[in-house]
């Protein structure tokens, strides 16, 4: 009963000081409603990015040309190309592998009828949209007949369709890529956009039409064989990941005739990893947005300390009164600690109503994304406005305790 008492009064007081605890709170309130906006806006982006690399396929791992260089000197290092007999090297001689996928391609001009866009043509094998995870919309992807033969088929992208036929059907039309006729069989299920542009503004073609009708003199290498952009690998499943690129590497190197301990002239880059590694940076830009936001509910503290010695200095004749009835330090001392953790948790409730509020706020600012209110963030925002409070709050409790009744009953 005796804390029942103490919160009672203490509720009381702030109650009949509705203005001052209204503005002490607000401090507190704006604290916590920023920690918790900004950590569910760095969740939201943790998760998009993840959401985007996860929607270009599932355990892949991808071989690029050139040696992409550690932190320091130039972007790349050595360069050569990879070839489709590097492709085919890896497909037979590389362990867990699911599926595999082999691309060339560059931006090249479409034109139907009066419109023009210009976007990426990729060649690609049949097994792209597989190991993509990116199924057709209308009609059919390139099937191993078009690459055999060299067709010149074209499977549209949507914002490419939408740039050429503005809502018209496209299937068995002609359109001309670099002024060669190709005609559609299919449109690609809409991908959207990503920190990496826009997936739906593109076109594929068979790879072999790519590197021996479409780009038939920048796709030769200089011994004879056709070039490929990069070499895509659907490994079994994560675990695998390790011996996976172990082993390419190991196989590129070696077919590429470079000594033991020279620099890969490509890069074997795992999709695992470029997760990681954005969500290493996103959660140490999240954790300083927090920090920052978090600033406030100091802020926010040294009001309530300011506020409760104001408190204290005012009610000294009613602190003396009390002690002269017979109330003990240790009581004097419940109220005010009391007051000031009401206020921060008071504070705390507000704030995480601001905080989700303003998270989606600025999800309907961004369109497209998605903040993610965790749990742990609002416990986290509220945990420390209790600590804040009860630390600011200790100070003018004990002074109020100190005080000697005779003198508080003198005080005017």
């Amino acid at each position: 009963m005796y804390l029942l008492d103490v919160a009672r009064l203490a509720w009381r007081t702030l109650l009949a000081n509705k203005l001052r605890a209204t503005l002490t709170m607000l401090g507190i309130s704006i604290g916590v409603g920023a920690v918790i906006a900004l950590l569910a806006v760095g969740a939201g982006v943790q998760s998009y990015i993840t959401q985007q690399f996860s929607s270009a396929g599932t355990n892949l791992i991808v071989i690029i040309p050139g040696h992409i260089q550690q932190a320091g000197g130039n972007a790349f290092g050595p360069q050569a190309p990879l070839s489709m007999a590097d492709y085919r090297a890896v497909e037979a001689d590389t362990p867990f592998l699911v599926n595999t996928s082999a691309s060339y391609g560059q931006a090249a001009n479409l034109t139907f009828e009066s419109n023009t866009t210009q976007v990426n043509v990729n060649g690609v094998t049949p097994s792209f949209k597989d190991v993509r995870n990116w199924n057709v919309r209308l009609g059919r992807f390139i099937d191993d007949s078009d690459n055999g033969g060299r067709s010149r088929v074209v499977v549209l992208g949507q914002t490419t369709t939408n740039d050429l036929f503005a809502g018209d059907d496209p299937l068995d039309k002609v359109i001309k890529i670099n002024n060669i006729p190709f005609r559609v069989i299919g449109v690609m299920e809409a991908k959207g956009s990503t920190f990496l542009g826009d997936q739906d503004a593109v076109a594929f073609i068979p790879l072999s039409t790519a590197q021996e009708r479409l780009f038939q003199k920048s796709a030769l290498t200089a011994n004879g064989d056709r070039r490929v952009s990069n070499i895509l690998l659907q490994v079994t499943d994560d675990g695998a990941r390790p011996v996976v690129e172990a082993s390419v590497k190991d196989l590129l190197h070696e077919r590429h005739h470079l000594a033991a301990d020279a620099e890969d002239d490509f890069s074997v880059v795992s999709q695992a990893e470029l997760i990681r590694t954005f969500s290493d940076v996103t959660s140490v830009l999240t954790t300083f947005l927090g920090a920052i936001a978090a600033i406030s509910l100091l802020v926010g503290g040294v009001g309530i300390m300011n506020i409760m010695l104001v408190s204290v200095t005012e009610r000294t004749r009613e602190i003396g009164l009390r002690k002269a009835v017979g109330a003990t330090s240790r009581a004097i001392l419940s109220q005010f600690l009391t007051e000031a953790i009401f206020l921060s948790l008071l504070g705390g409730a507000i704030g995480i109503a601001i905080g989700i509020g303003g998270a989606y706020a600025i999800s309907l600012i961004a369109s497209g994304f998605t903040p993610v209110v965790k749990s742990s963030a609002i416990v986290l925002a509220v945990g420390f406005s209790f600590v804040v409070g009860l630390f600011f709050g200790i100070y003018p409790a004990r002074r109020a305790a100190r005080l000697n009744p005779i003198d508080a009953l003198r005080y005017e």
